[in-house]
């Protein structure tokens, strides 16, 4: 099946220092314009976005933007719920999951509790898009952006992909049913790795 081929189909493989900060390429390549939200007003993560992979890409930025912040694995399992369709790969297998999961345990901090001094945000800055089937009503979409951990001042930034699988569903856009996407590359974004790895710059669609 198209759909199964198109999420299976491997990421670049990078290695851990690629996600670290260093210099951005020279050869970044068109900037790939996204749609803004329509609505915000009163919704957690802002939506409305149009049934385009443009629409799709853009839907998971906001939701993960959303969801890293604060580095806790319960507000981004409750962000990934919001946007996912019943039936969709479980967020315990998500890569963002997992790391969120894991930089809580090592520092000692349960999920769901708060550490004063502690912020952490998540901030997209590019993107590709993988591929479509279904007359484009299934996308695969892929983000990049830094994620960044600040505690009593002390900072510490990396470079973090995701990967989803998103079904239109006639008014918005949906983490699908079916197999999960795989594993994004992880680069520091706008650096000759991200390039490598298919990643653009965002930009706001033309007015």
């Amino acid at each position: 099946m198209a759909q199964k081929k198109l999420a299976l189909r491997p990421m670049l493989r990078l290695p851990g220092e690629a996600a670290q900060p260093h210099p951005l390429s020279p050869q970044a390549g068109p900037e790939l314009r996204i749609p803004e939200p329509t609505y915000t007003t009163g919704a957690w993560i802002p939506g409305g976005f149009p049934g385009t992979a443009e629409g799709a890409l853009a839907q998971l930025k906001a939701a993960d933007e959303i969801g890293l912040r604060g580095g806790d694995p319960a507000v981004y399992d409750r962000a990934y719920a919001d946007i996912a369709l019943s039936g969709a790969p479980v967020v315990d297998r998500t890569g963002l999951h997992t790391l969120l999961k894991t930089f809580r345990m090592r520092a000692g901090i349960a999920p769901g509790e708060s550490k004063p001094g502690l912020t952490v945000t998540y901030d997209v800055t590019h993107g590709q898009i993988k591929g479509t089937t279904d007359q484009g009503r299934y996308a695969v979409v892929c983000v990049l952006g830094i994620l960044t951990f600040d505690y009593k001042g002390q900072s510490r930034s990396m470079g973090v992909g995701d990967c989803q699988a998103m079904r239109w569903t006639g008014d918005t856009w949906r983490i699908s049913t079916g197999n999960q996407a795989a594993m994004a590359s992880n680069a520091w974004p706008g650096s000759t790795e991200s390039v490598q790895a298919g990643y653009r710059s965002l930009g706001g669609a033309p007015r």
